[in-house]
């Protein structure tokens, strides 16, 4: 069961009144999951968890220690507390420990759903039912996860503050695969709010995928344009939105790293159309109400009509270069400041390129210039004359995102649409860009 405010207040308060350091930060949070999972067009596994826990962290004369318990009773707290003290003197000084915060106001985000909190599996199972018979009725082979969670979290300082909040996300994602194993296709979404979470098209447009997928033929690797689904975009940008962190930058070790410990910040660095932001008060992706370090939150541009605008300070980070820290980001929404375009339209006015799904497997290659390498995967297709002509075999590259966001490489942009499943959302649009680099054939459907 998850906790009430005021459950959450009476135990962050009876672990702070165990504490004798000079300084400490606690938390205690409470969840409810529950999923299904299919495979081979069958029901797998139903399961539910519950399960509330506490933390704490404590600073003895700069030094920390800290610990956690998923017993809430007084004895277990106590314990808690006690062993992150001895931990602490033991430890060596933390040189980057700045007090924890007094007391702050924190607006409410709206992210906890009742109806999605209290799904019930024969609704979700009901619903995959239908998946099942679809993929028998297209011949292919469908595979997925099914899953909710409602969490309700508090943090408290031996300095006075207390936050409490709320949120729920339902999310499905369906792979299918034909009975040959040469083609497959995936779709993923969440919502905080179950009404909103589209189940029949998630499993319309995996099978779609699948099917559009057969008979791939092999191509070149080399420079294409491209045409990348809101997939493809999260999964390039999971990579990239962390970026933003001022201290990297000012020690050289960022793509927004300029001569002299400067930074890049206020030179226009992607095509004038993007603005990547955080906003914790979005309809369809709430954030946290609290950023880093219990600061709250604020809506941020990171990026605003193509000039990096803001760079992410730490409070330690802040103090050291005496400016204020940065209230962000609890949430990830890249949106153009043009008209949005949709896919049909990038495609139709494509003379030659690749429709790219997703990818897959990507790892970061070079992080001063935002390099990534992976592969594609679950539909390539070559667009010509307008058309997409067939699917292709997937490929491997190697692509700075700095490049490929860049002034002159971002042909068009589409509308912001909520993408990923419940560990990963975001909120991003569909891109055409004008060169991206792939570096081989890749045989792995």
């Amino acid at each position: 069961m998850l906790l009430a405010e005021k459950e959450a207040k009476t135990i962050t308060e009876k672990m702070l009144s165990f504490v004798k350091a000079n300084d400490a930060a606690v938390s205690v949070s409470s969840e409810d999951a529950s999923h299904i999972r299919f495979a081979e067009n069958s029901f797998l596994t139903s399961g539910k968890r519950e399960n509330r826990g506490a933390n704490v962290t404590v600073w003895i004369d700069g030094k920390r220690g800290s610990s956690s318990t998923n017993d809430l009773d007084a004895n277990s707290l106590r314990q808690a507390v006690e062993q992150a003290e001895q931990i602490a003197r033991l430890a060596p000084v933390d040189r980057e420990y700045i007090p924890t915060l007094g007391a702050q106001t924190y607006r409410a985000v709206n992210g906890f759903v009742e109806a999605t909190a209290k799904i019930s599996p024969v609704t979700r199972a009901k619903a995959i039912g239908s998946i099942l018979a679809e993929s028998e009725k297209s011949k292919i082979i469908a595979a997925g996860f099914y899953q909710v969670q409602a969490e309700a979290f508090a943090f408290a300082t031996k300095n006075g503050n207390f936050g409490f909040q709320r949120e729920t996300v339902v999310g499905l994602s369906v792979t299918g695969r034909t009975s040959d194993g040469t083609s497959s296709g995936y779709f993923a979404r969440s919502h905080f709010d179950a009404n909103k979470l589209d189940t029949a098209r998630i499993a319309r447009e995996a099978i779609r995928r699948t099917l559009d997928g057969r008979n791939a033929k092999a191509l070149n690797a080399g420079v294409y344009t491209v045409i990348l689904e809101p997939q493809a975009v999260a999964d390039l940008l999971g990579f990239f939105g962390g970026g933003f962190d001022a201290r990297s930058a000012e020690e050289g070790r960022s793509p927004y790293s300029a001569q002299g410990g400067k930074t890049k910040r206020g030179e226009k660095i992607f095509d004038e159309r993007i603005n990547i932001l955080s906003d914790p008060w979005n309809a369809e992706l709430p954030g946290s109400q609290s950023a880093q370090a219990g600061i709250p939150a604020q809506k941020v541009y990171l990026v605003k009509n193509g000039v990096l605008d803001n760079l992410i300070y730490s409070r330690f980070w802040a103090k050291e270069k005496g400016t204020e820290p940065t209230p962000g980001p609890v949430n990830t929404i890249m949106e153009t400041s043009g008209k949005p375009v949709t896919v049909e339209e990038m495609i139709s006015s494509t003379k030659r390129g690749l429709l790219i799904s997703r990818f897959w497997y990507i790892r970061s290659t070079d992080p001063r210039t935002a390099s990534l390498t992976g592969l594609t995967r679950d539909g390539v297709w070559l667009v010509e004359n307008g058309k997409i002509q067939y699917p292709v075999k997937n490929f491997r590259f190697n692509q700075s995102i700095i490049q490929m966001l860049a002034p002159g490489n971002v042909e068009m942009i589409g509308a912001s649409e909520r993408v990923g499943d419940t560990d990963s959302a975001s909120l991003l649009p569909p891109l055409k860009l004008k060169a991206f680099n792939f570096t081989s054939q890749s045989e792995a459907v």
